[in-house]
């Protein structure tokens, strides 16, 4: 990577680093989880763009053992919340309790804080606890505080919520609104392993194989590559991709196709622009590259929109997935010849 006016030689140093530790925790983490390169790769990304993520698959897929390992290869604190019918936000986020000083008697409120308090938070099963309780993520996941008898208190840096849900068991569960689940940065769909892959996880968990996870980077060198992301240019016509998708996935808009009006109820907001553009960032740093480009937008359209666009019924009634349709949409997207840089 050679230096422009907006790179300079300490972002390279940083753009470097950022590879390292990449490639670093990958290795780490895959001490413990076999496969799930993608899921992996995504997960990775997302955090270096400051995003949360949102995991959809079936059980004993190691959902929540790769977000654990995940938090050990990065050295941050890391909580893990059962999502259940009865949980209360204050089971969250914390509450103001009586204490009473033994030598004077004075009592006083103090603030018993809740899990949420933590760098890494894995909100397992989200989407079984009722709306109440999951909207008590809301300010957490967007402004990084938390406000409890009002008074606001801020929580450490870095901060990811990474939750997961089960999609084939829905009795008893309580969808996410499309409020918050615009909050995540990525949907990431965990699939079942290859053959290969299994045979291994199955030989690996039924023998007396043990692990040693050993933290790669800390929450400030995170932060810092982080910062280093922000300063990866974006060219125009890239920028012009990302709205030209967007926009374009929206019903509403005057210039969407007739089959975008008739198949999507409702599209994505601005949010999604910005994380298309953040993603593609931390991809092009990640192949080696201080510029993003049209393939870093395409490559992660999937996991920033699928959770965004909303089908139609007929859409539903016809079995066409929106994954199907975020295909059509990249497809007909005019794009210019990028310059080789």
């Amino acid at each position: 990577m050679s230096p422009t006016k907006k790179e300079q030689p300490d972002d390279q140093k940083m753009a470097k680093k950022l590879v390292e530790a990449y490639e670093k925790i990958k290795s780490q983490v895959h001490q413990v989880i076999v496969g799930q390169d993608e899921v992996l790769d995504q997960l990775l990304i997302a955090m270096l763009a400051r995003g949360h993520c949102l995991l959809e698959g079936v059980p004993g897929l190691a959902k929540t053992l790769m977000i654990r390992s995940l938090a050990q290869a990065i050295e941050l604190s890391f909580r893990r919340i059962q999502f259940t019918p009865d949980l209360m936000p204050a089971d969250i986020t914390g509450t103001d309790i009586i204490q009473e000083d033994k030598k004077t008697g004075h009592r006083e409120l103090v603030f018993d804080k809740g899990p949420i308090f933590s760098q890494i938070i894995l909100a397992d099963e989200i989407n079984r606890t009722p709306p109440k309780t999951q909207a008590a993520l809301l300010e957490a996941m967007q402004e990084h505080d938390v406000t409890v008898g009002g008074k606001t208190y801020h929580l450490e840096e870095p901060f990811f919520v990474l939750a997961t849900q089960n999609p084939i068991e829905q009795e008893g569960t309580y969808p996410l609104p499309e409020a918050q689940r615009d909050r995540f940065l990525f949907q990431i769909i965990v699939d079942y392993p290859s053959r290969e892959e299994e045979r291994q996880i199955v030989e690996q968990t039924t023998s007396t194989f043990e692990s040693s996870l050993e933290p790669v980077i800390d929450g400030p060198s995170l932060i810092e590559c982080q910062e280093t992301v922000r300063k990866v240019p974006v060219p125009d016509h890239v920028y012009d991709f990302v709205l030209e998708l967007v926009r374009g996935a929206r019903p509403k808009e005057e210039s969407s196709a007739s089959w975008v009006k008739d198949l999507i109820d409702w599209g994505p907001g601005p949010r999604a622009c910005q994380q298309l553009v953040l993603g593609a960032k931390v991809r092009a740093l990640l192949n080696g590259r201080f510029h993003a480009k049209i393939e870093d937008v395409t490559a992660l359209a999937h996991p920033v929109l699928r959770h965004r666009i909303v089908p139609t019924f007929n859409a539903e009634a016809e079995g066409i997935t929106v994954d199907s349709l975020i295909d059509r949409l990249i497809e007909e997207v005019p794009t210019k010849k990028e310059a080789v840089l």
